[in-house]
C-alpha cells in the first residue's frame, strides 16, 4: 500500500473514532437512540437478505421495540 492510501486510511480511522467517542460521551448524543437505531437497521438487513432463502416476504420494521401510540417508551 502506498504511503498516501496508508495516510488516508488513517485518517479516515481516527476521524470515525474521534466521532463515536464524542456521540458517546456528549450529553446530547441520544445514545441509546443510536444503539437502537443500529440494530434496528441490522436485524431488517439481515431479514432483507434471508427473505429470498425463505420464501417469507420480509415487512421491514420502523418501530421501536416498546412503543405505544403516544410515544413513550416502557410499560405504563
Amino acid at each position: 500500500m502506498s504511503g498516501f492510501w496508508e495516510m488516508m486510511l488513517t485518517l479516515i480511522t481516527m476521524l470515525g473514532a474521534v466521532a463515536i467517542v464524542s456521540a458517546a460521551v456528549s450529553k446530547k448524543s441520544q445514545t441509546p437512540q443510536v444503539i437502537q437505531a443500529t440494530g434496528s437497521a441490522i436485524g431488517n438487513d439481515f431479514g432483507v437478505a434471508l427473505s429470498p432463502v425463505t420464501g417469507n416476504q420480509y415487512h421491514i420494521d420502523l418501530s421501536y421495540p416498546g412503543q405505544d401510540f403516544s410515544g413513550s417508551f416502557g410499560a405504563s
